[in-house]
């Protein structure tokens, strides 16, 4: 929970409706102009997706149904794009470099959401630095908030590493804040090489309701997938 006012579905509901939205006066002024002003508009979306296309040399991602499955509904996922997400994960704002990442963001129709973040840095010792200060962050992430929010609580627990590729470790941070929902969230640091990862999940509740083993085989599929020959 980064906001303790704010829960993940309100944030998933605002940015699909702004996303509709946005589709549907795009069809509306097309409709409006005449042929020339539709191609001219055309070949300008075109050529602003081909600005963000995503290098086919990018280390795989992870798709919808390798996110730990969700009682009541399906993962949604946006397409893997350039650069970090307009809106950081929770615990690791200004901690991951705009070059060299690439990022997908998952949601469900409920409150539960996930994010991806691949960044491929110039030296295997980077990698190992950048992904050591992510660790931290995430470790100091509890007491952090709770200075920020001093009538809220938050804890964490280091739920270990794993052995995939040059490794892996997942922990997960809890909030809560008078008068509102608590939040439990799940991060997975891992590396192959020079290539970095992290994988964000969330929802609101407590620990006993975060899907520990599925996302534990989450983030092993996200390292495996790094490597590109």
């Amino acid at each position: 929970m980064r906001k303790p006012t704010r829960s993940l579905r309100g944030a998933v509901l605002g940015l699909v409706a702004t996303a509709t939205a946005t589709a549907t006066a795009a069809v509306v002024a097309m409709a409006a102009t005449g042929p020339a002003q539709a191609q001219a508009h055309g070949q300008e979306t075109q050529a602003r997706a081909t600005a963000q296309a995503v290098p086919r040399s990018t280390p795989g991602h992870l798709v919808p149904r390798e996110l730990p499955p969700h009682p009541s509904s399906d993962w949604y996922a946006s397409d893997v794009t350039q650069g970090l997400p307009e809106t950081a994960p929770f615990c690791v704002e200004k901690t991951l470099p705009s070059a060299g990442a690439t990022h997908r963001t998952f949601w469900t129709e409920y409150d539960t959401g996930a994010t991806q973040i691949v960044v491929r840095t110039g030296t295997v010792a980077a990698a190992r630095q950048l992904a050591a200060a992510a660790e931290q962050k995430i470790r100091n992430c509890a007491a952090d908030w709770q200075r920020t929010y001093p009538q809220g609580t938050a804890s964490w627990r280091d739920y270990g590493a794993l052995a995939v590729e040059d490794g892996a470790h997942v922990y997960g941070v809890h909030t809560s804040y008078p008068d509102s929902e608590p939040g439990i969230h799940l991060f997975g640091v891992g590396r192959d090489g020079r290539t970095v990862t992290i994988v964000t999940w969330g929802q609101m509740g407590d620990y006993d309701q975060a899907p520990l083993a599925d996302f534990q085989r989450t983030i092993t599929t996200a390292v495996v997938k790094l490597y590109h020959p």
